[in-house]
């Protein structure tokens, strides 16, 4: 009787086991069936906007640690005609900002330096309103600082724009001919790029050596990401490189660099699609900074006055490097960049294990849009 009963129990776990293996292998089925229906809207959305032979755009989508959708789509630039494709190099623009943080952090966790730190303690002879600006208000955007674009000269055209572009240290001597932050440090929020030009100069002063050297030997060779790179012309060259372009009158035209396109900290890297997935796969699994070191990075900023905001004025939130706002309910990281002839956007959705990554080589392609809507694809 009772081995009678082992064996009924025995034959009920068996079948329980086998309804459980095939539930399972119909959930992944279904998955994968909803991730290829995504991948098609998403290679139909671009094929149908970007044409063979004009600058285009690379598109990146990894989902649960694969890489479900990498795609290029156009060309690099209209002299050469080479195809876009994932080890295509773009000029970051402000996703490069992520990567000035980065470096921050790590002199931060070496205890080189801290959040707290004010900038008159490293830049001596900046003016008196620095001794009010810390670190920490460089990261969040909310120094006051004025815009750098503000004080520069207008160009006019007469000479080659390589040879008048401002560098790191014209904005901090710019910068130091102000007497006076546009407001309170800390009190309100305001998109500076003349904070993380600060920045890449005090990774520069603290580490004792040039800041794309720093960014190359502590982080982008540690991650294997060895095409990013921070570009200099005449020190470094972009291999693969996509160059800028705009629609004139209905034509394309090359527009790669403007005055502002050779300062670093704020938007001077390049990268691709390889590179940025090793990039996400290093912020997902913490072997770049562990999770209590990253958190600071994922703590929104908090100002009595009026908050970060979105291109559109949406009401945002920002940490160090990344806005952290939710999108449709789901928690996220993202950040857009946008400079003379490119576009670019990384959304990462945290609790859905998804990111997705748009470089453009146009200006007429609205990155961020374009990359919540591969998002709500996927996310659907």
């Amino acid at each position: 009787m009772r081995s009678n009963i082992a064996i009924l129990i025995m034959i009920i776990f068996i079948i329980l086991f086998i309804i459980l293996f095939v539930f399972s292998l119909n959930i992944q089925t279904m998955e994968q069936i909803k991730i290829g229906a995504a991948s098609e809207k998403t290679d139909e959305l671009f094929s149908r906007l970007i044409k063979e032979k004009e600058p285009g755009a690379a598109v990146l989508v990894v989902f649960k640690d694969q890489i479900v959708f990498k795609k290029g789509y156009g060309v690099n630039d209209l002299r050469t005609f080479n195809p876009i494709n994932s080890q295509t190099n773009f000029r970051l623009a402000s996703l490069g900002k992520q990567f000035t943080a980065a470096a921050i952090m790590l002199l931060v966790r070496e205890g080189k330096i801290k959040y707290e730190n004010c900038l008159t303690e490293i830049f001596p002879d900046f003016p008196a309103y620095g001794q009010k600006i810390t670190i920490r208000h460089l990261l969040h955007h909310t120094s006051g600082l004025p815009d750098y674009e503000d004080l520069m000269p207008p160009y006019d055209g007469q000479k080659p724009v390589e040879e008048i572009q401002i560098k790191d240290q014209d904005v901090l001597a710019l910068l130091k001919q102000t007497d006076s932050p546009r407001f309170k440090p800390g009190s309100r929020w305001a998109y500076s790029n003349s904070g993380y030009v600060l920045l890449g100069l005090i990774v520069e002063k603290i580490a004792g050596q040039p800041f794309d050297e720093f960014l190359r030997e502590r982080i982008f060779i540690p991650l294997g990401t060895e095409s990013t790179l921070a570009y200099i012309r005449s020190k470094n060259e972009v291999s693969h490189r996509a160059y800028g372009h705009s629609q004139r009158n209905g034509h394309w035209q090359e527009t790669d660099q403007s005055p502002t396109s050779a300062t670093l900290g704020d938007e001077g890297i390049y990268s691709n699609l390889e590179d940025l997935a090793k990039w996400d796969k290093a912020l997902k699994y913490h072997t770049f900074l562990n999770e209590k070191e990253f958190d600071f990075a994922l703590t929104p900023v908090v100002v009595d006055g009026p908050g970060p905001v979105e291109p559109d004025g949406t009401p945002a939130a920002y940490g160090f490097g990344w806005f952290l706002n939710p999108w449709k309910g789901q928690a996220r990281m993202w950040h857009y960049g946008e400079t003379r002839g490119f576009r670019t956007a990384i959304q990462r959705f945290l609790n859905e294990q998804l990111t997705v990554i748009v470089l453009a080589n146009r200006s007429d392609i609205e990155a961020r849009s374009f990359s919540l809507q591969i998002a709500s694809f996927y996310l659907d």
